[in-house]
């Protein structure tokens, strides 16, 4: 759970850090829209290098996002495989029985790697940048136009603010737990698989016992201060968008024209 690092705020003082979450959001789903229309390694490998010198500029250490890849680690093993033994008919150049591996398969498997990489390091830099209440609640603000299609988007914000709030007291009671059944004698070590299992389950018991007190605790809490869905509220602090993030959106478009055109004249 520690190397997952996605979703961590890293403070700092950069454009980036400095730019509303509305713009940011808007940014990274623009990101992800386009991502997926480059056809080309050497598109991927200039992106790569922007991402770098962004992080650089942010003051992030880049080994910090590498973290977040032990976690997806089997997904992006098992999506490797399929495409390189699965994948593109073409010129062999490597047969086992019946598998075999392409030119073509090998190069979408390096191209489907390389896309995964980008994409979590844009994912990322975007939490390690941004509060994540301030991204929760900037995320409810772009679903209001879908109020009039009974979108319930206060609603949305509202839970997804809470959902971040419980995921450090989630990972803090584990530990707990965890630490009281090591007290009381339990060993997670080299156990037989059923005694892994039951392990675990003394350990989620206890785990969704106190969070169903907690939310409970919570909806009383939110209660007693006369919460009400659906009726109109304000905030304490408010993002207005200024000069910075009329730049960060300048250098975002200057960033995207300069992929299309690599990925439009490259030749690799």
């Amino acid at each position: 759970m520690r190397n997952i690092t996605i979703g961590q705020y890293i403070v700092g003082n950069s454009f980036l850090h400095n730019a509303i979450p509305k713009t940011k959001l808007f940014i990274a789903f623009l990101y992800v829209f386009i991502l997926f229309f480059f056809s080309r390694i050497s598109t991927y490998i200039f992106g790569f290098i922007v991402m770098f010198l962004l992080y650089k500029k942010c003051k992030i250490p880049f080994f910090v996002a590498l973290k977040n890849f032990r976690s997806v680690a089997f997904i992006i093993t098992f999506t490797s495989i399929l495409n390189l033994f699965f994948g593109k008919d073409g010129q062999v150049i490597f047969r086992f029985l019946f598998l075999k591996i392409t030119d073509q398969s090998l190069y979408l498997t390096i191209f489907v790697v390389l896309r995964i990489f980008l994409l979590m390091f844009g994912m990322a830099i975007l939490t390690y940048t941004t509060l994540p209440l301030d991204l929760a609640r900037s995320l409810g603000d772009l679903f209001l136009p879908l109020k009039r299609f009974k979108f319930p988007a206060g609603e949305i914000s509202t839970m997804l603010s809470i959902s971040i709030r419980f995921i450090p007291l989630l990972v803090s009671e584990t530990e707990k737990i965890m630490q009281a059944q090591k007290a009381r004698g339990a060993d997670s070590g080299k156990n037989s698989l059923k005694k892994k299992v039951k392990l675990v389950v003394s350990i989620l018991v206890p785990l969704l016992v106190s969070s169903f007190k907690r939310a409970d605790d919570l909806a009383v809490a939110m209660e007693s201060r006369c919460y009400c869905i659906g009726n109109k509220r304000t905030r304490y602090i408010t993002f207005k968008f200024n000069r910075n993030d009329v730049f960060l959106i300048i250098y975002s478009f200057i960033f995207f024209a300069i992929l299309f055109y690599i990925d439009y004249i490259s030749i690799i």
